[in-house]
């Protein structure tokens, strides 16, 4: 008897390790994000032509958030380890855990997307808004995606309270709403950065001939 409950304080040492890790990950992750995000976003507002983030910038953050999300994966994948073993198979059953899961895939292959084709367009065009039409509207919406999908997650990660009392679907049912409105808020927000952008050389040519833009 004594030796059980020595291992089970064991594994619930073990447990409280790997969740840390995964917590740390999870924060750095979403902080890089948000971080650039951030950046991004008063860009547009100022109205600058250039992203404000130079190659090695965007190759370092390339790398920072692969390397947290591939901790995320590993540190995950052994706290469902630990939690099947302490509860058998019908852990799995758990509609937190499956949206937490579904989550994760889908911000892992949208990762994989970006790194493919949006940043190595972007590295070139220099600017999201000088981006091709088809290209940038699939930039805002993996940035949408990726930006929700991390804090999404994240509140799924912590919201213990969650677990077993709420199904999948009512767990899932505002993350396609979230996303759809982070899409919208970047669309506009860029089409107000690529207006601003092109009257702004149409008043340096006025000025430059003596006569005051309107």
């Amino acid at each position: 008897m004594i030796g059980l409950l020595g291992q089970k304080e064991s594994m619930e040492f073990m447990r409280l390790g790997v969740v840390y890790v995964h917590l740390l990950a999870c924060c750095v992750a979403i902080g890089l994000v948000f971080a650039s995000d951030v950046a991004m976003v008063k860009d547009l507002l100022k109205g600058r032509v250039s992203s404000g983030h130079d190659n090695d910038h965007m190759a370092s953050l390339q790398k920072s958030v692969s390397n947290a999300l591939l901790f995320l994966w590993i540190t995950g994948a052994a706290i469902i380890g630990i939690d099947y073993l302490d509860k058998g198979m019908t852990y799995f059953a758990n509609p937190k855990l499956q949206a937490k899961v579904i989550i994760v895939l889908l911000l892992t292959f949208n990762g994989m997307l970006l790194h493919r084709y949006v940043l190595p367009a972007m590295l070139k065009a220099g600017s999201l808004i000088d981006l091709h039409v088809n290209v940038r509207m699939f930039a805002l919406f993996s940035g949408a995606l990726s930006g929700v999908s991390w804090l999404y997650a994240a509140m799924l990660g912590v919201g213990r309270p969650l677990a077993w009392k709420y199904s999948l679907t009512e767990l899932l049912m505002a993350y396609p709403v979230l996303i759809m409105l982070g899409f919208a808020m970047m669309l506009a927000l860029t089409q107000w950065a690529r207006s601003r952008s092109a009257e702004a050389p149409a008043q340096e040519t006025w000025l430059f001939a003596g006569i005051p833009a309107r």
